[in-house]
C-alpha cells in the first residue's frame, strides 16, 4: 500500500511510519519540523521528508490512505486535499485497530504507570520467545521501534486518554475495543481537553463499556476513584482488582515475595511500579504465561526509558532523571526514591513543561507531592508559557501550591539551578530529575555527573 503520514515527526507515528516501512509499504510524509531522535531514524531509512512544511501536493489519488497525526491542524492543506480527493484519512489509533482487529488486543490504560506496565508485558512475551504486535509511548531495550505491525496472534498496546487526531476529538484508548485492559489508576491530567474531573474519569468508564462480555479489566483496587467507577452497571466485561505485589528494600535493593514466599531481586523500584507489576502479571497470565516463567524473566527487566533512569553515581550519591510531570506521577516517584535509599537525604528538582502544570489553576494539585524530599526545587521557563499560550506565573503561586518547607523556584535558565545543586556536599545524598521536557536544553546526565562528582 502508499501511505503518508501527515505529522511524521511524532514519537509514536515516527514509529509507526518505520513499522509500515518494514512491512515493504510504499511510506512518504510530511512535517513542518521534525527533531531527534525521529530525524535521524527517518533519515536512515529514506523516510524524512525532503522539506520541511505542507504541500498539498504530496497528496495524490495513488495513495491508498493518509494517517494523521496531532500535531497537524483541521486547516491542514495537506489534510485538505486528502478529505477532497475522497482518500481514506485514519488517525494513528484508528489504523492501529484496523491493523489489529483479527489479534486479541492488550491495552494498558492509567493516568500513571501505563507505559512501564506495557513495558513489562512487552519484556516477558520477547524473552518467552512469544510472538506478538505493540505499541508503547517509549523506546525499549531489545525493540528497534515503538510500533510492529504483522500477523501475530496478540497486539500489546499503551492505552492513551489524549486525542486522537485534530479532526477526532476522542481519546486514543477508544478506537482499541479491548479484550483485556488494565486502569493502573486515575488522576485528572489533559485539562486543556478535558476541564473537569468527572469529565476525564468518565473517559475511562467508556473504556471499560467498550469491551466484550467476554473481555477482562484489571484496575488498581486502591486508587480513590476506580472501585465505585467500575462498579457501573453497564459495564458487561469481567472486572478484577488488584493490589501490588509485597516487597521490601535490602541494601538500596528491592526484593519482591510472590505468593509462593519465594524473593525475587528486581532491577526496578517504587511501590508504583510494584502495582504495575501485579497487572503486568495478571495479563500475562491470560496469555498463557506461567508464574515461574514471569518471575524468572522479570528479574532482567530494567524499566521503559525516561522512566527512573539512572543518571551516574558516586560512593554516596545516585542520580535519577524520570518523566514524571503530573502531581502523581511528581509524588510516586519522589516516595519510591525516599524509599529506596531511607538513610540518604533526598534533593528533587522538577520541571514544570506541559499545558496542565503551567495552569495556575492547576497548580494546587501538586499540594505535597514533593513531601519525600529533604530539598526541593521547581523550574519553569516563561518561553514555554508563551508557546502554550498562558498567562504568566509567579513563583510565589508556585512556592504555595507545591507547599514545601524547602523549596526553591528558579526560572528560566537551568545555569542556575545547576549552580544551587552544586552548592550541596552530596555526601549521603541523592539527586532526581523529573519533567517531560529538558530544562530548557539542561543536558542532565552530564550535568549530574559534574554536579555529583564536583564535591
Amino acid at each position: 500500500m502508499r501511505i503518508h503520514l501527515i505529522a511524521i515527526g511524532g514519537s509514536a507515528m515516527h514509529n509507526i511510519a518505520l513499522a509500515l516501512y518494514y512491512n515493504h509499504h510504499t511510506v512518504s510524509g510530511s512535517d513542518d519540523e521534525v527533531y531527534n531522535p525521529a530525524r535521524d531514524r527517518l533519515d536512515l531509512r529514506g523516510l524524512l521528508p525532503e522539506k520541511m512544511g505542507w504541500d498539498p501536493d504530496r497528496i495524490t489519488k495513488d495513495l491508498d490512505l493518509v494517517i494523521l497525526g496531532m500535531h497537524a491542524r483541521p486547516d491542514n492543506p495537506e489534510l485538505l486535499r486528502a478529505k477532497a480527493l475522497n482518500i481514506p484519512i485514519y488517525s494513528y489509533p484508528a489504523y492501529v485497530y484496523e491493523q489489529s482487529k483479527a489479534q486479541k488486543r492488550v491495552v494498558i490504560a492509567g493516568s500513571h504507570g501505563k507505559t512501564t506496565t506495557t513495558s513489562m508485558v512487552m519484556h516477558v512475551l520477547k524473552s518467552l520467545q512469544k510472538d506478538f504486535d505493540y505499541l508503547v509511548g517509549a523506546q525499549l531495550d531489545g525493540f528497534e521501534t515503538m510500533a510492529r505491525f504483522s500477523d501475530a496472534p496478540v497486539t500489546v498496546i499503551e492505552g492513551d486518554e489524549y486525542l486522537s487526531s485534530p479532526i477526532d476529538r476522542r481519546p486514543k484508548f477508544l478506537h482499541y475495543l479491548p479484550d483485556l485492559a488494565v486502569i493502573t489508576g486515575i488522576a485528572w491530567d489533559h485539562i486543556n481537553v478535558f476541564p473537569d474531573f468527572e469529565d476525564y474519569k468518565n473517559q475511562f468508564l467508556l473504556l471499560a463499556q467498550s469491551m466484550p462480555a467476554s473481555g477482562k479489566l484489571f484496575y488498581y483496587q486502591k486508587d480513590p476513584h476506580l472501585p465505585e467507577l467500575l462498579s457501573d452497571s453497564s459495564i458487561s466485561c469481567q472486572v478484577i482488582p488488584y493490589q501490588g505485589f509485597e516487597f521490601e528494600v535490602k541494601n538500596n535493593q528491592t526484593v519482591l515475595r510472590n505468593e509462593a514466599g519465594k524473593q525475587i531481586p528486581l532491577k526496578i523500584f517504587g511501590a508504583h511500579n510494584l502495582q504495575n507489576l501485579q497487572a503486568a502479571y495478571f495479563l500475562c497470565a491470560e496469555l498463557g504465561v506461567s508464574s515461574t516463567d514471569f518471575f524468572k524473566t522479570i528479574k532482567s527487566f530494567k524499566g521503559a526509558a525516561k522512566r527512573l533512569d539512572f543518571l551516574c553515581k558516586t560512593k554516596t550519591a545516585v542520580a535519577y532523571k524520570d518523566f514524571a510531570h503530573a502531581p502523581s506521577k511528581v509524588k510516586a516517584t519522589t516516595e519510591a526514591m525516599h524509599a529506596q535509599y531511607p538513610k540518604r537525604q533526598l534533593i528533587a528538582c522538577v520541571e514544570l513543561h506541559t499545558f496542565s502544570s503551567l495552569n495556575k489553576k492547576f497548580l494546587p494539585h501538586y499540594k505535597n507531592t514533593l513531601a519525600a524530599a529533604d530539598r526541593a526545587f521547581v523550574y519553569y521557563s516563561e518561553h514555554t508559557l508563551k508557546m502554550k499560550k498562558l498567562p504568566n506565573i509567579n513563583p510565589s503561586d508556585i512556592e504555595k501550591a507545591f507547599d514545601h518547607p524547602n523549596l526553591t523556584v528558579i526560572q528560566n535558565d537551568y545555569a542556575t539551578l545547576e549552580k544551587a545543586l552544586n552548592r550541596f556536599g552530596w555526601k549521603e545524598q541523592n539527586l532526581l530529575l523529573m519533567t517531560s521536557g529538558t530544562f530548557g536544553g539542561w543536558e542532565m546526565k552530564k550535568a549530574a555527573k559534574r554536579i555529583l562528582k564536583k564535591n
